[in-house]
């Protein structure tokens, strides 16, 4: 057991970084599906009546909301400090501590919206789910600090309802899609890098086309040079263009250069620097198929909600506050997750 708390250890390390640089609603929309994140069962505080149903829910305790809380806030802390917390997002002053927490409740009532219809659809956790999800919850309970602790007063018992709740919406989603047809082709995905040229004169670019179809010119650096997008490099694949940049880009060899291109107001040329980017491929395909299992999903879990409300107030959305006196480290409780689930 030691060795494997150990090896999730170093996985949690090695990709806290990157989760950190995402925001939650992007790590929603990338784990599985957009409301997948499912957690928290545990203590109740107070009920949450249904909307046209006689029917209540369980809250979740102020320890488990500040969990969650605490590791988006331990994320964004390790890439921004705590600086980012009083940033103002829009005209109304709403600061970046207020849009994260707006997150973290709409997310957990996204969470309890699908514990509830996997009630309704009798969809429950087996002995050996129950058993993976104990490990798991005293692996990471041993992993939070003193602190972490005094600060969440979280207990076992609670951490294990947000991992049963979690764990068990995952399974929803599989349940509800499981004879979905999720094969994308390598053409559907396709994903090519290139070297692009923009400019939003037509005479500039037919000269410009010209310099760089001459033998022995560098298309790289002509197109930092006279470029009016400083991005030269891309990576474009399917859909993302319109249909005619499609047409004349998709077509091109490994170095070659196409014909000047009108994208909107401006003028393109493009190198094709490669004609087949296997490993960006792999990613969007991954990333199609999640939207095709996504959309299949909120097909039927839309008409739940439109009959179903949950709504997670309370005082600890006010009470919450983030900052430099918070020494709680809390450990990654997706991070966890995903290592030792395998999810």
């Amino acid at each position: 057991m030691e060795k494997q708390r150990e090896r999730r250890e170093d996985s949690c390390g090695k990709t806290g970084k990157s989760a950190g640089e995402r925001s939650m609603r992007e790590r929603i929309l990338s784990f599985l599906l957009i409301v997948l994140m499912a957690l928290l069962s545990g203590g109740c505080r107070e009920s949450v009546q249904m909307a046209s149903e006689v029917q209540t829910v369980e809250e979740y305790t102020d320890a488990q909301i500040l969990l969650i809380a605490t590791t988006e806030m331990n994320r964004y802390r390790a890439v921004y400090t705590d600086q980012i917390w009083e940033v103002p997002l829009d005209d109304k002053g709403t600061t970046f501590q207020s849009y994260l927490l707006g997150e973290v409740r709409s997310f957990l009532e996204e969470v309890k919206m699908m514990n509830l219809m996997a009630d309704e659809r009798e969809i429950g956790l087996s002995s050996q789910e129950r058993e993976r999800i104990q490990e798991l919850t005293e692996d990471y309970y041993e992993s939070l600090t003193e602190a972490d602790k005094n600060y969440t007063r979280i207990s076992q018992e609670e951490v294990y309802g947000l991992y049963a709740e979690y764990y068990r919406a995952n399974k929803l989603v599989e349940e509800l899609t499981k004879d979905i047809d999720l094969e994308i082709s390598d053409s559907e995905a396709k994903v090519i890098t290139v070297q692009e040229l923009r400019v939003s004169d037509s005479n500039e670019a037919q000269e410009i086309h010209t310099r760089v179809m001459t033998e022995g010119v560098d298309f790289s650096v002509v197109a930092r040079a006279v470029s009016e997008d400083s991005e030269i490099e891309k990576s474009i694949g399917r859909g993302e263009r319109s249909q005619e940049y499609e047409d004349a880009v998709f077509s091109l060899m490994t170095g070659e250069i196409g014909p000047i291109i009108r994208d909107g107001d401006a003028f393109c040329i493009v190198k094709c620097i490669d004609e087949y980017d296997e490993e960006a491929t792999l990613e969007r395909k991954q990333k199609l198929a999640l939207q095709r299992k996504n959309l299949a999903f909120h097909k039927i879990y839309d008409v739940f909600v439109a009959e179903h409300s949950v709504d997670l107030g309370g005082d600890i959305w006010e009470r919450i506050t983030f900052s430099e006196e918070n020494t709680s480290t809390t450990a990654d409780f997706f991070e966890w997750y995903r290592d030792y689930m395998g999810q």
